[in-house]
C-alpha cells in the first residue's frame, strides 16, 4: 500500500471509530426501553431531525449513484430525478410532518409505521400491521444491500482489495453501532454524517470546477456530446459488451442523442412520490420533540437537499469533462466511481480520506436506519403486536422485544450482504427498486390516512397490497415490454394504489365513530 493510500485509509478508519464510539455512548440510554431504542423517546431537536432524515434518506447513491448517472448519460436523467426529490422533500415536510407527529400520538402513541397504520384503523387482528411489516422487511433488506455495495465499491476502488471482504467488513461496522445504540445512536451519527456529506460534495464540486478550467470550459466540453447537456435529450454511449468504446484518439464514443419526452420526465420526477412512504423519513417526523419545531426542520432539510442534489449532478458532468476516458469509468457500474476518482486525483491524500468518509457517511447513515426499522417491524410489530398479543394474548417485556430486534437486525444484515455479493451491481438501480417499493406501498395509504376521514381499513389493506405487488409486477413483467410501459414502476404502482384505496373505501362501510373522532382530534392536537 502506498503512502497516499495509507493517509486515506487512516482518515477513514478514524471516522469509522468515531461512529462506533457514538454507538457506545448512546447504548445505555437507548437500552432503557424500546421507545428510546426505536424512536429516541420522541426527543429529537429540529436540526438532528432534519439532518438525520435527509442523510438516512439519500444513502450512498447521492455520492456515487447520482453522479454516476450524470457522468454516464448526461444531465436529463439526473436533474429530473433531483427535481422530483427536492420537490418531494419540501412537500413531505410541509404537509405530512406535523399531521403525522400529532396523529401518531393520538393513535395509541405509535412508534413504528406499521403500528401507526394499525392503530389508526383500530384493528384487532393486526392484518395491516403484518402486511406493512413484511413489506418493510423485504424492501429494507434490498436497501441495506445497496448500501453494502457502496461500501465494497469504495474500498475496492481505493485500495484494490477484495470487494466481498471489505463489503462484509462494512456491514459488520454498521451492525455494531446500530446494535448498541439504536435510534439515538443512528440519529446522532446521521446528523454528523449529513454535515460530512454536504461538505464532501461542495468540496469536490469546487475543486472540480477549478481543475476543469471554470464553468464556461465545462459547458463547452459537455455540450459537444450529443444529448449530454439537455433537459429533453439523453446521451447514449456506444457500447460493446457493456463497455463504452473509444475512438483512435482515445476519446469516448457516443451515438445520436436519444429523446427525453414528457412521459419519461413524469416517470423520473415521480421519484418525489417516494418520500410519502419512506419509513426512515417518516420516523423523524414522529420522533421530533415538539411539532412546532417542524417548520425549522423543513427549511434545514430542504436547503440541505437542494444543495446536495445539485452538487451531485454537477460532479457527474464535471467528471465527464475531466476524465472522459478513465478506464475505471467506462461501464455504467464503473461510472458510479466518478466521485472517488475526482477526490483522489484532485485532493491531497489526507483530505481525500476525509472526503471519502462522506461516502461512508452516506452509506452508514442509510443502512443503520434500514436495519433498525426492519428489526422493529419484526420484533415490535409482528412478534409483540401480532404473535404474542394477537394470537397468544400475552404481553412481552421490552427486553424480549429488543432481543428479538437484534436477532432480526443480524438476519436482515445477512440478507443484505447476500444481495450485495455481486460487485457489478448498479447502486442506482438497486435503490430505485426499493424506493419504488416503499413509495407505492406506504405513500398512498399514509396520505389517505392523514387527510381523508372516509378511508377504511379494507381500503388501506387493498392500497398497500396493490402498491407493493404492482412494483414487482411492473418492474419484472410489464416494464420489459418497453414503449409507454417502460416508465419507472413507482408512478403506475402509486396511482393504482390510490385508486384501490378510494374504490374499496367507498364500497365498504364508513369507519366507526371512534376512528373518525381520532381523525378530527389529530387535526389540532398539540404535542
Amino acid at each position: 500500500m502506498s503512502g497516499d493510500q495509507v493517509q486515506i485509509l487512516t482518515a477513514m478508519c478514524l471516522y469509522l471509530a468515531a461512529m462506533i464510539i457514538i454507538g457506545v455512548l448512546f447504548a445505555k440510554r437507548a437500552n432503557e426501553n424500546s421507545d428510546n431504542y426505536f424512536i429516541g423517546g420522541r426527543k429529537l431537536g429540529p436540526w438532528v431531525a432534519a439532518m438525520s432524515a435527509e442523510a438516512s434518506d439519500m444513502s450512498g447513491w447521492l455520492l456515487m449513484g447520482l453522479p454516476g448517472l450524470a457522468y454516464w448519460s448526461g444531465l436529463s436523467d439526473a436533474i429530473w430525478t433531483a427535481i422530483g426529490l427536492a420537490a418531494g422533500t419540501y412537500i413531505n415536510w410541509l404537509f405530512v410532518a406535523k399531521r403525522l407527529r400529532r396523529y401518531s400520538v393520538v393513535a395509541g402513541n405509535a412508534i413504528t409505521i406499521p403500528e401507526f397504520f394499525s392503530n389508526r384503523f383500530r384493528e384487532k387482528n393486526k392484518i395491516i400491521m403484518t402486511i406493512a411489516s413484511v413489506f418493510i422487511l423485504v424492501f429494507f433488506s434490498v436497501y441495506a444491500g445497496s448500501c453494502f455495495v457502496t461500501f465494497g465499491k469504495l474500498f475496492s476502488t481505493l485500495f484494490g482489495v477484495n470487494y466481498q471482504v471489505v463489503m462484509i467488513a462494512g456491514a459488520v461496522i454498521v451492525i455494531l453501532y446500530t446494535f448498541l445504540g439504536g435510534f439515538l445512536a443512528e440519529s446522532a451519527t446521521d446528523f454528523v454524517q449529513g454535515i460530512i456529506m454536504i461538505v464532501a460534495l461542495c468540496t469536490v464540486l469546487s475543486v472540480g470546477i477549478a481543475a476543469a478550467g471554470g464553468i464556461p470550459a465545462i459547458l463547452d466540453n459537455v455540450k459537444s456530446i450529443p444529448g449530454f447537456f439537455e433537459f429533453f435529450g439523453i446521451a447514449q454511449p456506444q457500447l460493446t459488451d457493456s463497455v463504452q468504446q473509444l475512438d483512435a484518439a482515445g476519446s469516448p464514443l457516443f451515438g445520436a442523442a436519444g429523446k427525453y419526452g414528457l412521459l419519461t420526465i413524469i416517470s423520473t420526477v415521480s421519484w418525489g412520490l417516494g418520500y410519502f412512504g419512506m419509513p426512515q423519513v417518516l420516523l423523524r417526523f414522529m420522533a421530533i420533540e415538539n411539532s412546532s419545531e417542524l417548520k425549522k426542520s423543513r427549511r434545514i432539510a430542504t436547503i440541505w437537499c437542494v444543495i446536495s442534489l445539485v452538487s451531485a449532478v454537477a460532479i457527474g458532468l464535471i467528471g465527464r469533462s475531466l476524465y472522459p476516458s478513465e478506464p475505471g469509468l467506462l461501464t455504467k457500474s464503473g461510472a458510479e466511481n466518478v466521485f472517488i476518482v475526482m477526490s483522489t486525483k484532485l485532493l491531497p491524500p489526507l483530505l481525500a480520506g476525509i472526503i471519502m468518509s462522506g461516502i461512508l457517511a452516506a452509506t452508514m447513515s442509510s443502512s443503520d436506519s434500514y436495519l433498525l426499522i426492519a428489526s422493529s417491524a419484526l420484533s415490535r410489530d409482528i412478534y409483540k403486536g401480532v404473535i404474542m398479543k394477537g394470537i397468544f394474548k400475552k404481553d412481552v417485556s421490552d427486553k424480549q422485544v429488543m432481543t428479538i430486534s437484534r436477532i432480526t437486525l443480524l438476519a436482515a444484515s445477512l440478507f443484505g450482504v447476500i444481495i450485495a455479493m455481486d460487485e457489478k451491481s448498479v447502486i442506482f438501480n438497486v435503490v430505485s427498486f426499493a424506493w419504488a417499493g416503499f413509495g407505492a406501498t406506504f405513500g398512498p395509504i399514509m396520505l389517505f390516512s392523514l387527510f381523508w376521514k372516509r378511508t377504511t381499513r379494507a381500503g388501506a389493506i387493498a392500497g398497500m397490497l396493490t402498491g407493493g405487488v404492482m412494483v414487482f409486477v411492473w418492474n419484472y413483467l410489464i416494464k420489459p415490454v418497453g414503449g409507454i410501459f417502460g416508465i419507472y414502476e413507482l408512478f403506475p404502482a402509486f396511482v393504482l394504489s390510490c385508486l384501490a384505496i378510494v374504490a374499496v373505501s367507498l364500497i365498504t362501510k364508513a369507519p366507526e365513530k371512534a376512528i373518525q373522532e381520532d381523525f378530527e382530534l389529530a387535526r389540532t392536537y398539540e404535542c
